[in-house]
């Protein structure tokens, strides 16, 4: 004998139906832009880093409009004040203006507003791609190491500790030189891309295996999951099981080590250059 739904269990149902589809047909991607969205923090942060990359991305196109260019000195007493303050630029340069939107720069009178358009578009640069060239990187390996094991685990952890080991920093600042060199009558060198390659070469090598190490920390636990046994017992290929089973699911940690480790390689070219080995001022 059949027994009729009550009307507050039918109730129920069909006000956690829909919700309960939605949660399982949306995707990372889909979740993560939920949670920003219900954040204010999250929005206004998101706010200022997109105008960050579009004024990097549209630098040239701002100081055209602008009307100047990152490079032009403006030395003489109608720019820079050669008597109370030598060196600083007059008070009609000092200061925001219609001419030059941030003023002019002490000692030279280069337009700082070009400059910090410029110089952002560099930073940037160089800090996605080894970011990029990181996170490929210490995902691969990193989920390698935790799935097959055995002897390849020990390699690649080894590995893992020797570049952790090392000073950062100062194999950075010994080995930019020699890259540079290395890269001196290639395709690469014309301008300012010599500096820029071989920064992002190095700071993205030697940047990899922190996040290898969390990678391999993840997938010790996801290699005995039901999914992937099955994906082993369907006949899937090792390369398959690790690009389509494992990987996309530690994407969320290996965003969150990217989204940290943009700022820290934008610290590191910005000290380099301070240094004398990173990207040098045209004068």
């Amino acid at each position: 004998m059949s027994t009729l739904p009550s009307p507050e269990s039918s109730a129920v149902q069909a006000e956690r139906g829909p919700a309960a589809e939605i949660a399982t047909a949306r995707s990372l991607l889909g979740t993560a832009w939920l949670r920003i969205r219900r954040s204010r923090i999250a929005i206004a942060s998101l706010v200022v880093v997109v105008l960050m990359v579009l004024f990097a991305a549209l630098a040239p196109v701002l100081v055209a409009i602008e009307g100047s260019d990152p490079f032009t000195t403006r030395i003489g007493p109608d720019f820079l004040d050669d008597f109370y303050a030598p060196g600083l630029p007059l008070s009609y340069y000092r200061y925001p203006s219609g001419e030059h939107w941030l003023g002019l720069e002490p000692g030279l009178g280069r337009d700082i507003f070009a400059r910090m358009a410029y110089g952002a578009r560099i930073s940037l640069t160089i800090a996605i791609l080894s970011t990029v060239v990181s996170v490929v990187l210490g995902t691969v390996l990193g989920a390698a190491a935790g799935y097959f094991g055995g002897k390849v685990d020990m390699v690649i952890s080894r590995v893992m500790d020797l570049f952790l080991a090392f000073p950062h920093l100062l194999l950075v600042l010994s080995l930019t030189p020699i890259m540079q060199s290395r890269l001196q009558g290639t395709a690469l060198d014309s301008g300012s891309l010599v500096p820029i390659a071989s920064l992002v070469i190095i700071l993205g090598f030697f940047g990899w295996a922190y996040l290898a190490r969390v990678v391999r920390g993840q997938v010790l636990s996801i290699r005995e999951q039901e999914f992937v046994e099955a994906a082993q017992a369907y006949g899937a290929s090792h390369r398959s099981i690790i690009f389509r089973q494992i990987i996309p699911n530690v994407m969320g940690v290996v965003l969150v080590y990217a989204t940290m480790m943009i700022p820290t390689n934008i610290t590191a070219e910005a000290a380099l250059s301070f240094l004398g080995v990173g990207v040098k001022d045209r004068s």
